[in-house]
């Protein structure tokens, strides 16, 4: 399950225990044949072992220790794993995205922004590519930077940046939400952007392709409330038409280090940023009776598709009540039937 359905469960039972042993009636609810599996405790306990030996804090969204900021995105990380300065992540942030295969001038430009902006006191966030990513990295060294990793803290990738990712967690920081050992695919890497846009007061964009990914991470922080930034570069060149279309649709055009810190303004200055809401894990609303589940799945059903549908539009017409079609959608996406997509879409899976 992801994150918005951690939340809803825990929201729903009160409790990450209460809500695992509710898990089997509710996935039979929703019309799983097979009987549903829990992960062994055996398996966390060993998991919580092999981050102890290789010095990887576990830190879980309800404690103290947890980036404010990425607590008060929607679809948070329940569990984060920590390699390096844990530290670190109570300050102030900047992300700085951009191209993989950036030109000579476009890395330099982003170790130089990065060196400015740890001097002027924020911590640097990127996510570990190659290219744009890896001068940022190298330009906060001195004074702290986060790897956020679309894999295990302990698996570099791409494998060239090995080093770089020793050096990050010997002075610095890495970042996941993937278990150690992993190695990152395809599906990985969208989740990753959002965290590292979800960290930061803004994100940099310093070359970009029009279909880069860094652009999905420019449209999460847009979405989390964050500040998007970007650096203008040849209309010629194609690494920098995605950043050139950004400032068109409205992303402030910056140059440097101190464009960057005026575009901030107060929002880079505050040690933490204290979320304004945040999922409340207490049972205050009780979940609707059978009676009324039995009818809500059948008309919840009758509105899904396969093609992902805004879910405000399922409520509209069904006219439930969002707890109602939350419900439904639990069980369904417990029994397999349902996928959650970007924009709090939804589609229904058929089972052959």
């Amino acid at each position: 399950m992801g994150p918005i359905t951690f939340f809803q469960l825990v929201r729903r039972f009160g409790s990450a225990g209460a809500a695992l042993a509710a898990l089997p009636d509710l996935a039979k609810r929703g019309g799983r044949r097979a009987p549903i599996t829990l992960y062994p405790t055996q398996d966390a306990e060993a998991e919580i072992e092999a981050c102890r030996k290789q010095g990887v804090t576990l830190i879980a969204w309800a404690e103290p220790d947890y980036p404010a900021p990425l607590a008060a995105i929607e679809d948070a990380p329940p569990l984060v794993l920590v390699r390096g300065a844990a530290a670190l992540l109570s300050r102030p942030i900047v992300a700085i995205v951009g191209a993989r295969n950036a030109s000579a001038n476009g890395v330099r430009f982003a170790r130089q922004m990065a060196a400015d902006l740890g001097r002027a006191g924020l911590i640097v966030v990127s996510g570990l590519a190659r290219g744009i990513d890896t001068g940022a990295h190298e330009g906060a060294f001195a004074t702290g930077t986060v790897a956020v990793m679309a894999g295990g803290v302990d698996v570099p990738y791409p494998p060239e940046n090995a080093p770089l990712l020793a050096r990050i967690a010997a002075s610095g920081a890495a970042l996941s939400e993937i278990p150690l050992g992993t190695t990152p695919v395809a599906r990985h890497f969208p989740r990753r952007n959002r965290i590292i846009s979800g960290l930061a007061a803004g994100v940099v964009v310093v070359e970009a392709s029009l279909h880069s990914g860094s652009l999905i991470t420019a449209r999460f922080a847009l979405e989390q409330g964050r500040e998007v930034l970007a650096v203008p570069g040849s209309p010629l060149d194609p690494r920098c038409r995605g950043g050139n279309d950004l400032i068109r649709k409205g992303a402030t055009l910056v140059e440097s280090a101190e464009d960057v810190m005026n575009a901030l303004g107060a929002i880079a200055v505050p040690p933490r940023i204290v979320p304004e809401a945040r999922p409340d894990p207490s049972p205050a609303t009780l979940a609707p009776g059978e009676d009324s589940m039995a009818a809500a799945r059948q008309l919840v059903l009758s509105k899904l598709s396969p093609t992902p549908t805004p879910v405000d539009e399922i409520i509209r017409q069904c006219q439930l009540s969002p707890t109602v079609v939350s419900g439904v959608f639990l069980e369904l996406e417990l029994a397999g039937r349902l996928a959650r997509h970007h924009g709090s879409q939804v589609s229904l899976i058929e089972i052959n």
